[in-house]
């Protein structure tokens, strides 16, 4: 039922209203016309009453609150059908179908479009490419099928001349994956002939009036439509269709789904080519028949890729076979006339025919399997004609109502007939609804060797001159009796016959009703159209390879064909869930204002709407097998869930509703449960929904705990591996090195040269610390055999080498330090050094001397003179080699407060002073000359204040830097 919808609006839903009587149905559909409402339900059906303007109720936001939303929730409309037959589909498994019907111009087509446009928007959440490539190919194929089989009656400006039924196909995540269009009759007698104030296909003034000047020069045709035959009616119709704007759009949308230019270029070439025969015109030469414009056969030869001389020949010629022997039989000009227009209307129907073939094998599932991919379900849309009775009725109109009544006995049958007996079958008490069934009057039509059809393919099977009154009479002996046919003669030489409908008679003049049935188009241009250099004019003509001697079945006559295909189609309704949108015309001048009272109660009448009011009101909304019931509903309840233990799935499906309170709106039948109200169904569908998220998510815990923990027992046997990996890496390495350095103690070099073994990533830190404990070991195994003088030289040398490696290339470490070396460099003053040195020792109580060489001081004056260094534990002394070594200058160890060395060859020391007095040296005498003794300076002074600022609790800071560019400063401090 239908909601949010002020009572000035009327009833949104019919069974709504107070009374069920025709009177208070046509006074709430006008006041919702007025209103602006031109959707209305009937239960599950849409009513819709064609507004003849535009309105802003399809967008984007429109689509959104009829998304994923019950038909009671929100107000009217084809989406919540579009959306019902969706879910339905997506819901149960199942195959739908939404079934339009209605009378010429009352909407049906745009209803069509619309409800494929819902459908487009709501799937594809994930933007796949195939998905979207499958749905624009659906919606653009609307715009080619339109231009190419569409056209303007006296009752609609785009009026469907064919039959369409589209099935969708959806995967089983609801995504559409591909579909199937089947056409059904297009009226190819509108041609060459269109009634006044109507026009031809518009394919036609979309061609003549959109093409470019270069594609009209090469197809031979000019912009005015009044210029040829066939159209000329429709020429002069004043129509607010846009041609030229549709013609790109068609154009467009052909390149889209997969036209190639050629192709495209072959379309226009048959439509140019039916112009161009719409204007052949023949004369007679005494017994010759002529054409009497030749150079249009010229251009009709090059539009068909085919020699004139064949194409002339086959308009003037039928060739005949006669035993062996073949004969050209000469038309005449009637015949001619009946060859041209017959050829017109076959290549048009041959072209539409093959352009559905084409988007369908565009748009068709391929490489699907359902053992993969799961189960393929389908959503059908079916587009049919609309009743018609004109004031001048042929056998279009007449096969068109027939296709209505067709689909009116299946809307009984499934609605009102079916219903009631379903009731009556399950023992559901019931009060039979009286309606018109409109079995009588399909009968009528196709059946077998009484209906009209079975009549009118014995005419045309009769041999000799079989017309059309000869016809009518073989009706009259059949059917005169029958209460729902009549024949009657209108003046001199019309015929007609009239079928009685449920609310108003349709008169069909049975002029050219044999003609049409026989739909007979002579072999020549078969053969012609097949030979054809043009691949797709072989393609769509292929019986045309077929030899003039070659005997063939007769061909199933047009009528017989129009049936089976309807009968095929309703079966192919039948077995799917049905949807319906009835539309209803309001008036025949299309005024939006204007609400024709006849007009639409006889509509209301004929489609029965007041009947289904009543079935709707007295019976019951939804019916399901209590098995199928169960299984969608039972989680609802406990004595249900998961698996009931009472006596039978009735009893179940009765307790269980019972306990949701709904058992006042339920019936129960002998197979099936019947609820009365949709409400019902909807809130057990909520519950279910609630229940479904309470299931989803157990089952999510249950089987997230099942993954955690299987996780975390492969965490734990992970661990457990990888920790007795560890251990095993570990193990193998300390053995490997166990095995490496078992004999490093009786090595020559105590293990040096053996190569430590890659360790793991574990036990990187570990080799380390491995290596310095070896490495402290090696050089502890090396130090104690060393002497303690010995023991102080090595610790002198590494405190040189910390404090000048890098800085000079040569430190003196491979060679023994002296530290004494004015002995060794002047022997002959040796006496006179160890006097002096003798008696400084007595007076300054100096332990050991540590440095002595001769030097070049350097004084402020830039003076060089040669002195002698004597560096001792307590004091440093200058002294003067050329007067026996007297000392000169006397300076305490603990007033030394740097020492600066240079960083080159030259072996220039500066002795920094607390008093600033600095002593500027450099060391001279070595020998051998290139002898550097730098490093053994600064390591004996470095290793004298380490090892007495180890003996006294002092601190000691060493810093490093270079103060000029030739200059490196040690700076010790106490």
């Amino acid at each position: 039922m239908a909601e949010h919808e002020s009572l000035e609006f009327g009833k949104a839903d019919f069974v709504l209203m107070d009374n069920v009587c025709m009177e208070d149905f046509m006074a709430n559909l006008k006041l919702r016309f007025e209103k602006g409402r031109i959707y209305s339900y009937i239960g599950e059906v849409v009513v819709s009453v064609n507004p003849y303007r535009a309105m802003n109720i399809y967008g984007r936001d429109a689509v959104e609150q009829y998304r994923n939303r019950e038909l009671y929730e929100r107000p009217p409309h084809l989406f919540a059908i579009a959306d019902a037959a969706y879910k339905a589909m997506k819901r149960r498994n199942k195959d739908t179908c939404i079934v339009i019907s209605g009378e010429s111009g009352a909407g049906k087509t745009e209803a069509s479009k619309y409800i494929m446009q819902y459908i487009a928007a709501i799937t594809n959440p994930n933007q796949r490419a195939e998905v979207e490539r499958v749905k624009n190919m659906l919606l653009k194929s609307n715009c080619v099928l339109e231009a190419f089989g569409n056209a303007k009656t006296n009752r609609n400006d785009n009026s469907s001349r064919f039959g369409k039924y589209m099935d969708i196909n959806f995967d089983f995540k609801g995504d559409p994956i591909g579909g199937h269009i089947s056409n059904y009759l297009l009226e190819k007698s509108r041609v060459i002939f269109q009634q006044d104030g109507e026009r031809s296909f518009h394919s036609f003034y979309q061609l003549l009036r959109g093409g470019p000047e270069s594609l009209l020069r090469s197809l031979h045709i000019q912009k005015d439509p009044k210029a040829y035959a066939y159209i000329k009616v429709g020429g002069q119709v004043k129509s607010s269709i846009n041609d030229g704007a549709d013609f790109k759009a068609v154009a467009d949308a052909m390149k889209v789904i997969g036209f190639t230019s050629e192709e495209t270029l072959t379309a226009y070439k048959i439509l140019a080519t039916t112009l161009h025969l719409g204007n052949l015109t023949f004369g007679v030469d005494g017994d010759v028949i002529l054409i009497q414009n030749p150079k249009v056969v010229s251009v009709i030869g090059e539009l068909l890729s085919t020699p004139e001389d064949n194409v002339e020949k086959a308009l003037l010629f039928r060739t005949v076979a006669t035993g062996r022997d073949v004969i050209d039989k000469q038309h005449t000009a009637q015949e001619a006339g009946y060859g041209r227009d017959a050829l017109a209307k076959a290549m048009y129907e041959r072209l539409f025919c093959w352009i559905v073939g084409r988007i369908n094998d565009v748009i068709e599932v391929k490489n699907y399997d359902a053992r993969v991919h799961g189960k393929n379900t389908v959503i059908g849309v079916l587009d049919i004609y609309g009743f018609e009775i004109f004031q001048n009725n042929s056998f279009e109109q007449f096969c068109i109502n027939y296709c209505n009544e067709k689909l009116q006995q299946l809307f009984i049958q499934l609605v009102l007939k079916q219903e009631q007996e379903e009731y009556q079958r399950e023992g559901i008490p019931w009060k039979h609804i009286d309606y018109f069934n409109n079995q009588i009057i399909v009968d009528l039509v196709e059946q077998q060797h009484k209906g009209i059809f079975s009549v009118l393919d014995e005419a045309c099977m009769n041999v000799g001159k079989v017309t059309d009154e000869v016809f009518l009479q073989g009706l009259n002996g059949k059917l005169a009796k029958h209460v729902h046919y009549t024949s009657r003669k209108v003046g001199r030489n019309r015929n007609l016959l009239e079928i009685s409908y449920f609310t108003e008679t349709g008169p069909y003049s049975v002029v050219g009703f044999i003609d049409k049935n026989k739909d007979t188009l002579f072999q020549d241009f078969k053969r012609l159209l097949y030979n054809s250099s043009n691949p797709v004019f072989k393609a769509m003509w292929p019986e045309g390879k077929l030899r003039i001697t070659e005997v063939t079945k007769r061909p199933l006559t047009a009528a017989t064909l129009f049936k089976n295909s309807m009968i095929s189609l309703v079966e192919n309704l039948a077995c799917k869930e049905p949807y319906y949108v009835r539309c209803i015309k309001p008036n025949d001048v299309k005024s939006p204002l204007l609400f024709e009272q006849e007009r639409c109660r006889h509509q209301v009448e004929y489609l029965g709407l007041l009947e289904n009011v009543r079935v709707r009101r007295a019976g019951f909304a939804y019916r399901q097998t209590y098995p199928r019931f169960l299984q969608r509903y039972k989680m609802i309840s406990e004595f249900t869930w998961p698996n009931h233990d009472l006596p039978s799935d009735r009893e179940a499906v009765k307790r269980l509703l019972q306990g949701c309170g709904f058992d006042h709106d339920v019936a129960y039948g002998k197979t099936k449960v019947f609820v009365r109200t949709p409400r019902t169904l909807f809130s057990l569908e909520a519950q279910r929904a609630d229940m479904l998220q309470r299931i989803v998510l157990f089952l999510q815990k249950v089987w997230r705990g099942t993954l955690a923990r299987t996780r975390c027992r492969r965490m734990r046997a992970g661990l457990v591996i990888l920790r007795a990996y560890r251990r095993y890496k570990v193990k193998s390495y300390v053995r490997e090195v166990n095995r490496r350095f078992r004999n490093v103690r009786t090595m020559k070099d105590h293990g040096r040269s053996v190569k430590w073994p890659a360790p793991p990533k574990v036990l990187r830190r570990f080799e380390e610390l491995l290596k310095n404990i070896h490495s402290r070991w090696w050089a502890w195994t090396l130090i104690k055999v060393l002497s303690p003088e010995e023991v102080l030289q090595v610790r002198a040398k590494v405190a040189s080498l910390e404090a000048l490696k890098g800085q000079r290339a040569d430190l003196g470490l491979q060679r023994a330090w002296e530290g004494n070396y004015l002995k060794r460099d002047s022997p002959d003053t040796a006496s006179s050094l160890a006097l002096v040195s003798g008696e400084l020792q007595r007076k300054d109580k100096f332990m050991r001397v540590l440095f002595s060489c001769n030097v070049r001081k350097i004084n402020h004056f830039h003076k060089v003179e040669d002195r002698a260094l004597l560096i001792t534990d307590r004091h440093l002394y200058k002294m003067d080699p050329q007067k026996q070594y007297k000392p000169m200058k006397s300076i305490p160890l603990y007033n030394v407060t740097g020492l600066s060395v240079s960083p080159g060859k030259d072996q220039l020391v500066v002795f920094h002073t607390k008093d600033s007095r600095d002593l500027v040296v450099c060391l001279q005498g070595m020998r051998p000359p290139a002898e550097s003794r730098i490093g053994e300076l600064v390591g004996a002074l470095l290793g004298h204040f380490r090892r007495w600022v180890w003996l006294c609790p002092c601190t000691l800071s060493l810093s490093l830097s270079l103060s000029l560019p030739l200059s490196l400063s040690l700076s010790l401090s106490l």
